[in-house]
């Protein structure tokens, strides 16, 4: 049996520094790829893991924007050859027989396991992933601009299809999810509204350049009432603020995977039927939709490469939000 050795960044506790380890993998079994990695996107759900808002098991090698080469398959792997380009997502294994998995909701099983958070990501030379759970990527993307489409651009794309509708949209949080979501709205004539940190000249001027048709800070008004918000900035009182920022019957949707808790708000900022709703996760079906949106619209998918062993220097980066669209860690 074949063993393969590489090295990842792990995280051994939250709070703590990544740090640089040798990592051995064996022959992969059932329906695994083992798969060289050429790019990982950074972002804020593996900055939450570092700073312990999210239990992850550790240790671990964090990492769910994954690209790479297939440089081996286990037996039942299917869908994938020796040297296939392929996308590893943050949604790694289900059980497939829950009732929210036969209902389709599979993004919502009790006993799913996500990519860098319960078996070692992409923060790394290599990993392991489940062929059943990666997805194919398209050409028009270089590995670097792909990998933040596998979590930023499929958790956007979640979030902008509960919109429904809706015409007009703000966006709270314009970084890597809100760039790429942006684009996909402005290609079906949507109405982009953009909040960005206040005083963020520089993020102001980014999304304006993307086409949206307001961009402000997150203290502002916008110049007309939304239909619908989507929030993807960890920040609670946002809740509120976006609500007084909607029509009647207009939708909120919270992106994150971890928020700040949600102030009181009176219940008039609710009333008139509209409503918050969360997203979680992703299901397979969304992938498959979203690559094949990705495959028709050139998204400009801005990235900052970085080494991998600054993967530290990435997430204080990402934590100061001194970052226009996504870091990426290159082996």
């Amino acid at each position: 049996m074949n063993t393969y050795l590489g090295w990842g960044m792990r995280l051994d506790h939250a709070g703590a520094a990544l740090k640089a380890t040798d990592l051995a993998f064996d022959e992969p079994k059932g329906s695994e790829l083992l798969i060289e990695v050429s790019a990982c996107g950074v972002c804020r759900t593996d900055l939450h893991e570092v700073d312990g808002d999210l239990a992850a098991k550790v240790p671990i090698i964090p990492g769910h924007e994954v690209v790479g080469r297939v440089a081996a398959l286990g037996p039942d792997a299917l869908g994938f050859g020796l040297g296939d380009r392929v996308g590893v997502p943050w949604l790694a294994g289900t059980c497939g027989t829950c009732m929210q998995c036969l209902a389709g909701r599979e993004n919502l099983c009790e006993a799913a396991i996500f990519t860098g958070f319960s078996r070692d990501g992409g923060f790394a030379s290599h990993c392991l992933a489940d062929a059943r759970y990666c997805l194919h990527i398209p050409e028009r993307y270089d590995d670097c601009s792909a990998a933040p489409l596998l979590c930023a651009g499929l958790i956007g794309y979640r979030a902008y299809r509960a919109t429904e509708r809706a015409m007009k949209i703000g966006i709270y949080g314009f970084g890597a999810a809100g760039h790429i979501v942006a684009q996909v709205a402005l290609s079906e004539k949507k109405s982009v509204f953009a909040f960005v940190r206040p005083g963020d000249e520089a993020g102001k001027r980014f999304a304006l350049s993307l086409g949206c048709s307001w961009a402000g800070g997150s203290d502002e008004a916008a110049p007309e009432i939304l239909d619908a918000a989507i929030i993807f900035a960890p920040i609670g009182p946002l809740v509120p603020t976006a609500l007084r920022q909607i029509v009647k019957g207009g939708i909120v949707v919270c992106a994150g995977i971890h928020m700040s808790d949600i102030p009181a708000f009176p219940y008039a900022d609710l009333w008139g039927e509209r409503s918050i709703r969360s997203i979680a996760n992703l299901t397979r079906a969304d992938g498959s939709a979203f690559m094949a949106l990705a495959d028709r619209i050139p998204l400009k998918v801005s990235v900052n490469p970085v080494p991998l062993d600054q993967a530290n220097h990435a997430l204080s980066g990402l934590r100061a939000g001194a970052v226009e669209g996504a870091y990426v860690l290159v082996p």
